[in-house]
């Protein structure tokens, strides 16, 4: 009783000092109680929701039965705006606030929206190898359902929320990719429905232009309803070796090398200061020493990139036995590194103990919940940017970003990018070795300005012939984004398929005047 009634009292101080103060003003200087006394509960209950209804959806297979009714309705809400006079363009149903980009698109309220409610995993046929999943199936979905069959995706993005149709439609990246390449180079065929209402199923055989270029096109040639994505043989742990590295020359040829070797099936460099980096290289194993096994995952465990750190700060190489799904998913409770500025106490241990169980807090009800001054807060005074460069550029990239921005650490991501078609591929005939390059932060320059500064990296990595995730704000002028991306295909395809009266170009969604 007494505890209770503390707890009472101490709940409403805390709405008083709440009240006198302003709720904007604890919204901003504080947030962390807001995120604490609501957001975190309210994460909870959504995973579990989620879970039970991805639970009786499997023990009842009513997926595959309702996915063709489902297509028929998105069809038919298509023609529907066709017979209205095509007044404005389309875009999907789902609301703004709950993608996982940081931003809401202002198109949403202006544009006709089709609903598409699929969020199932269809079929598991591992005689092919692939698996054939609904558009809002997140990875930590995926993953959940796929690794106790024996199964995986060969590239898991990070973070359980992220979607298969976010990763079609816009990318996705994870420290397989040196050797898969990028999410949509494990995907086998897409099924979209265009413009005029109809479905069709594109392959690198089948309607290949389409195939080629979805991906980046942000939902700009049609609706993805349905995706088909490799599947590979999982083993129960990733053996993961940790180097520290000190000097920028020894951390970019370090890097380049583990990156290199085709033994390694995972590699994944954080650099915590212009001098000093961790290069980790694993491999998938049955077998593990079990006095080295860190289950990464479990929610009373220290985050990641602070665990990884621990072996600078030693200045010592080591090597764990991590259970694959703790891996695939090992950024996950601290969003990389962005909830140290939003819960500064997270890591600590008598908070993870406490209630580490219900952390991360959605990044989706943190949008919703933001409020103007916490958005142009962050917009101005705050990173999140990935920008994917030529390895052999990454030194320079490394010194510029440290110039411009200096936020630490840096993920450091490789991947193969081979020479197809579409809005992204290497500047030569060649097939070339990338990495992607992800700042998450506050930026520790003095001379930081939102716009001026991420148009300066978007010139740099421009001139190198890179590019930029479109998750991100973008500064760049129509021709500069075009300069940057190929737009060959993807405009042929716009004309072909009559997708100028019916959608926007993939410059107005993603562009930062598109965006709040």
């Amino acid at each position: 009783m007494v505890p209770l009634l503390s707890l009472g009292i101490g709940l409403s101080l805390l709405l008083l000092w709440a009240r006198y103060k302003g709720i904007e003003y604890v919204l901003v200087h504080h947030r962390w109680i807001f995120v604490c006394l609501f957001l975190l509960p309210l994460s909870v209950l959504f995973d579990i929701y989620s879970q039970f209804r991805a639970w009786v959806v499997q023990k009842l297979h009513s997926a595959p039965l309702q996915h063709s009714q489902r297509v028929r309705y998105i069809q038919a809400q298509v023609r529907e705006w066709k017979k209205e006079g095509q007044k404005t363009y389309m875009c999907t149903g789902r609301p703004g606030w709950h993608t996982v980009s940081l931003r809401v698109g202002k198109y949403k309220k202006t544009h006709k929206n089709i609903f598409i409610n699929l969020m199932d995993i269809l079929e598991v046929d591992t005689e092919r190898q692939v698996v054939r999943v609904e558009p809002l199936v997140t990875m930590g979905q995926l993953t959940a359902y796929l690794n106790p069959l024996g199964w995986t995706i060969p590239v898991v993005p990070e973070l359980d929320d992220l979607t298969v149709g976010g990763l079609v439609m816009g990318t996705g990246i994870e420290t397989s990719s040196h050797f898969y390449g990028l999410f949509q180079h494990t995907c086998k065929a897409y099924e979209i429905v265009l413009a005029d209402g109809s479905l069709v199923r594109c392959t690198p055989e089948e309607n290949s232009d389409l195939f080629y270029s979805v991906p980046w096109s942000c939902g700009t040639l049609g609706f993805l309803v349905a995706a088909e994505i490799n599947i590979v043989p999982v083993k129960k742990y990733i053996k993961l070796h940790y180097e520290p590295v000190r000097g920028l020359k020894a951390i970019c040829k370090r890097f380049t090398e583990e990156s290199e070797k085709k033994e390694n099936h995972f590699v994944e460099g954080l650099v915590y200061s212009l001098e000093e980096a961790v290069i980790m290289s694993g491999v998938l194993t049955d077998e593990a020493d079990q006095s080295k096994v860190n289950s990464i995952g479990n929610y009373y465990k220290p985050w990641f990139y602070k665990h990884v750190e621990k072996y600078l700060k030693a200045n010592k190489t080591g090597v764990e036995y991590i259970p694959t799904r703790h891996y695939y998913h090992r950024h996950t409770r601290s969003i990389f590194w962005v909830l140290r500025e939003i819960l500064p106490f997270g890591n600590n241990p008598i908070f993870r103990f406490l209630f580490g169980w219900m952390v991360p807090p959605k990044i989706s009800l943190l949008k919703l919940t933001q409020g103007e001054a916490i958005r142009k807060l962050y917009e101005q005074h705050h990173v999140v940017q990935d920008m994917m460069i030529p390895i052999k550029s990454l030194e320079k990239c490394i010194e510029t970003y440290h110039s411009d921005i200096k936020v630490y650490p840096l993920w450091l991501c490789p991947f193969i990018l081979p020479n197809n078609p579409g809005m992204v591929h290497p500047k030569g005939d060649e097939t070339e070795l990338y990495v992607n390059v992800g700042s998450y932060g506050e930026p520790q320059t003095k001379h930081f300005e939102a716009r001026a500064s991420t148009r300066q990296m978007e010139k740099f990595v421009r001139s190198i012939h890179g590019f930029q995730m479109l998750y991100a704000d973008c500064y760049m002028t129509r021709e500069e984004f075009w300069e940057m991306f190929d737009g060959s295909l993807y405009h042929k395809l716009r004309k072909e398929l009559q997708c100028s009266d019916a959608f926007p170009e993939v410059y107005d969604k993603i562009s930062k005047a598109a965006r709040h």
